[in-house]
C-alpha cells in the first residue's frame, strides 16, 4: 500500500498538468463533442480537484460522499445539455489519463512495487466505477425532474 500511496501523491502533486492533458483530450475527442458547452474552466477545475485530492478520493471519502459529488456532476452535465453517453466517456477519459500517467512513470522493478501499483489500479477502478453509476443516477434524476416540471408548465398552459 505505500507504493500505491506514493503514486496517488505524485499524482496530486502533478494535479494541474493531468487536468490540462485531460482537457485537450475531451476537447479533442469526437466522443465528447457536446463538452464544448461546459466552460474548460469548470471541466478543468472539476478534473484537478479529483487528481489534487486523490488520496482522499480513494482511502478516505466514503461511498456516499463519491456518490453526491458524481450525482451533482451528472445532474450540472443534464442541465448543460450534455448527452449522458458522453459524460460516461469523460470519466473513462480521465482514468485512462491517469493510467497511461502511472504507466509513463513507473518502472517497477520489485515485485512489491508490481503490487503496489496493481492495487493503486483496482482502487482506481473501483472509484471510477461508482463515479460512473453516481453520475449516470444524477444525470437520470435531474432528467426526470426536468420532464416533471415541463409537464407541470404544460398542464399549467392548458388550464
Amino acid at each position: 500500500m505505500m507504493l500505491a500511496y506514493k503514486f496517488v501523491r505524485l499524482i496530486e502533486h502533478h494535479s494541474g498538468n493531468l487536468a490540462e492533458a485531460l482537457l485537450r483530450r475531451v476537447q479533442e475527442s469526437p466522443l465528447t463533442a457536446d463538452y464544448k458547452k461546459v466552460p474548460p474552466d469548470e471541466l478543468k477545475d472539476r478534473v484537478r480537484e479529483i487528481y489534487q485530492h486523490l488520496g482522499s478520493w480513494l482511502l478516505d471519502k466514503s461511498e456516499l460522499e463519491v456518490e453526491r459529488r458524481y450525482a451533482d456532476i451528472g445532474a450540472r452535465r443534464e442541465q448543460q445539455h450534455v448527452p449522458l453517453s458522453q459524460v460516461v466517456w469523460a470519466i473513462v477519459l480521465t482514468k485512462e489519463n491517469l493510467w497511461e500517467y502511472i504507466r509513463d512513470e513507473s518502472i517497477p522493478d520489485r515485485p512489491v512495487e508490481v503490487f503496489g501499483e496493481l492495487e493503486l489500479l483496482r482502487l482506481l477502478d473501483q472509484f471510477f466505477d461508482r463515479a460512473i453509476c453516481a453520475v449516470t443516477l444524477g444525470y437520470e434524476q435531474a432528467t426526470s425532474t426536468r420532464h416533471k416540471q415541463e409537464a407541470l408548465r404544460t398542464a399549467g398552459h392548458r388550464v
